[in-house]
């Protein structure tokens, strides 16, 4: 029930941004053509404008979605609603000038303008009036469905706390049944305890209860199934929350295999879509960036082959997506003997270091051979940086959670990255900060990333 009302009322999001961003181009294409600007080379074809209708109708709710902005948020305030359509509504307008311009022969930058300014307007109004509509309506506490949790425990709370922090979907819990007699009379997070676990029946008959959750530990099981047995001669909706979050790391939950109920502990955060959408990013970007970093990748090779002996290119092997490894390219920056006693950490003032290798280094220009890592699909532009295997397994011993990373591909930068956390500082932060990123990963953020890379995310004093 709880996610038949969470995609109804998404779909209802959905339909009302496609209206609004209909209305948003027809006006456009009004303003443009038919209002009060001059039209010099002709008004386009019906066709055209179609196909542009249909690419913004495509991009920018794909784009809403990647920014989350179609996932329930009661912390959000209206600021920070409007602001999140502002950046979504500005990333989906750069896509599509950018499809636009690579894919059309003739369109107008101005109509496209027109557009984000009234998609901009008329989508923050509609989803204002939405946010305050449905306030509205939990006030007055319309369509209400009451609630009785079994359990005050942690899981207990949890359940309750997530009812309250998701108020839009019309639920109330109406008190808890506790296992412990000390806790009857008092509150489990706003929620008065009503009785004991075996006075489900008695609260039953003496309050309105349309649906019972039994939020009990592992150990309870023989509780569980008399309590089933007992609330199966009911009407009353009857829902269990399985004590496994303890268990669940990366993207666990819920799933259907063939009708069977399987709960997963640890999945992939990138797939499907997903995956296809963050692999085009990165063909499309690291393309860019070569064109654009050519030259200096030419001045920088002549440079390393004229201050030290041996290649231009280092290859190294580093670990990758599950746990795969791979030769990661960069600008040789060491001599050649520079690991003959073995694999040693970078550290400052190196002695290993070449002539050049410092400022390479320093700017991390010794980087720039990785987008070709990324053509070939060894790593993203954006993830977590890969380590070497010979540091890895003391990595994993010593930090929990640390194979998480490999769940998704390594980055040339990343979250971690920008916030400082290179060279030798915290693994421990460090890995805080890749497993933020994979479990909110969005091309936004991907875009975010880079964006402050550019801006000066490469350099930090722990680069060398």
């Amino acid at each position: 029930m709880f996610s038949r009302l969470q995609r109804f009322y998404t779909s209802i999001k959905v339909a009302t941004d496609v209206c609004m961003l209909t209305v948003a181009f027809v006006l456009a294409y009004a303003t443009r053509f038919v209002g009060l600007i001059p039209v010099k080379d002709g008004i386009p074809p019906l066709e055209e404008t179609a196909v542009s209708l249909a690419m913004a109708l495509a991009i920018f709710p794909f784009t809403f979605h990647q920014s989350r902005l179609y996932i329930t948020n009661r912390a959000r305030t209206h600021f920070g609603e409007l602001f999140a359509v502002f950046k979504a509504s500005i990333t989906a307008t750069l896509i599509l000038v950018a499809l636009t311009y690579f894919t059309r022969e003739r369109y107008s930058r101005l109509t496209l303008a027109l557009f984000l300014g009234y998609a901009l307007v008329l989508v923050s109004v509609t989803r204002l009036v939405l946010r305050v509509a449905l306030s509205e309506v939990r006030r007055r506490g319309y369509n209400l469905k009451t609630i009785l949790v079994i359990g005050e425990g942690p899981l207990g709370r949890r359940v309750v706390e997530t009812v309250r922090e998701h108020r839009e979907l019309g639920f109330r819990v109406v008190g808890v049944l506790a296992q412990d007699p000390a806790k009857v009379g008092r509150r489990v997070r706003g929620a008065p305890v009503l009785g004991e676990v075996k006075d489900v029946e008695r609260i039953l008959d003496a309050w309105p209860v349309d649906q019972v959750i039994i939020a009990l530990p592992l150990a309870e099981q023989l509780v569980v199934k008399e309590l089933m047995e007992q609330l199966a001669l009911r009407t009353v909706d009857v829902k269990v929350v399985p004590d496994l979050y303890q268990y669940i790391t990366l993207y666990g939950g819920l799933e259907e295999f063939g009708g069977l109920p399987i709960i997963s502990l640890q999945g992939d955060p990138m797939d499907g879509w997903s995956r296809v959408a963050k692999r085009a990013f990165d063909i499309v970007f690291s393309l860019v960036a070569i064109a654009l970093t050519a030259p200096l990748m030419l001045v920088t090779a002549v440079m390393v082959k004229l201050t030290s002996k041996g290649p231009i290119l280092y290859a190294q092997e580093r670990m990758g997506i599950d746990g795969r490894t791979f030769p990661i390219l960069k600008f040789r920056t060491m001599r050649t003997d520079a690991e003959v006693a073995g694999a040693k950490m970078a550290s400052l003032e190196d002695p290993r270091r070449t002539p050049i290798g410092t400022f390479l280094r320093k700017y991390s220009i010794d980087e720039l051979p990785q987008f070709f890592n990324v053509l070939r699909g060894d790593m993203s532009l954006v993830g977590p940086r890969p380590e070497r295997p010979v540091f890895i397994e003391e990595f994993k011993r010593q930090i929990p959670r640390y194979h998480l990373r490999h769940k998704v591909k390594s980055g040339i930068t990343g979250w971690a990255q920008i916030n400082g956390l290179r060279g030798q500082t915290s693994i421990q932060k460090r890995i805080e900060y890749d497993l933020y990123y994979i479990e909110n990963w969005s091309l936004l953020m991907d875009l975010k990333i880079l964006v402050r890379t550019a801006l000066g995310g490469f350099l930090s004093k722990n680069a060398y």
